[in-house]
């Protein structure tokens, strides 16, 4: 074989070998994070602002594009119920600040909103509490539901949509739900409540990719490093080390 015939034999194994890691990639990618975040590439934490969503020069952040949630006010109550539920404190941001709604949407919108991979066939009967999920309605069904519990049981009770209420109030409504003192479609109240508190938590702490834990400040509140390719240089200190967190996304690329 040639020096120019190695060269491109050289070349040739390259470009296949680069070619297949965009392959692998793209399995790894497409199979397993596509559920929750699509076609989403972009750096999660790069223009990640609700100053200005309609700001035509910003860069366009498909982790803020909604996929369940049909109009901006179901968007806003979630929002502001999560806010009850994981409050802006001298500690750091809360569920708004974090971003927690759009991770609750992108969630519902995939595998777990519609319960893949979980038998939901009958008998439906109430559970015990050590039984787990007993309600006929997937997730999505039931934070629909639970939407429209919370916005009947703000105006019956105080004449006013859910997010225009003040904080005690909000608070007084979702301690209903939490207490099955409503009354709902389909579910348990105390069912919904929990879902959302369950979402909520995860929205405030998972990795930035899936559209919550805006610039990892859920993290930086726990000192969380996040996911770290290697503690090589940390093992064997004997203080404890603050690590800068990094996101899931520095491994797609």
């Amino acid at each position: 074989m040639t020096d120019e015939e190695k060269h491109l034999t050289d070349e040739s194994r390259r470009k296949f070998l680069k070619n297949s890691g965009y392959f692998a990639g793209g399995l790894v990618g497409g199979g397993i994070l596509g559920s929750v975040i699509g076609w989403q590439i972009d750096d999660p934490n790069q223009n990640q602002t609700q100053d200005n969503p309609n700001n035509q020069d910003s860069k366009p952040d498909y982790n803020q594009a909604l996929k369940f949630f049909q109009n901006q006010e179901e968007f806003e109550l979630i929002s502001a119920a999560a806010e009850r539920i994981f409050p802006e404190d001298e500690n750091g941001p809360g569920a708004i600040g974090l971003g927690v709604a759009y991770f609750i949407d992108h969630e519902l919108a995939g595998d777990y909103g519609n319960n893949e991979k979980m038998y939901m066939h009958g008998p439906f009967k109430e559970g015990t509490a050590y039984q787990g999920f007993q309600s006929r309605l997937k997730r999505k069904e039931i934070f629909r539901e639970g939407m429209k519990a919370i916005e009947r049981e703000s105006q019956g009770s105080f004449d006013d949509s859910f997010v225009n209420l003040d904080a005690e109030q909000q608070d007084e409504i979702l301690q209903k739900f939490a207490n099955d003192k409503v009354k709902m479609r389909g579910a348990m109240p105390s069912t919904f409540f929990s879902l959302l508190k369950e979402s909520t938590l995860a929205g405030a702490f998972a990795d930035p990719l899936y559209g919550g834990n805006l610039n990892m400040d859920g993290w930086r509140m726990k000192e969380f490093p996040g996911s770290q390719m290697s503690y090589l240089n940390e093992i064997e200190s004997e203080e404890f080390v603050q690590i800068e967190p990094q996101s899931l996304y520095k491994h797609l690329h």
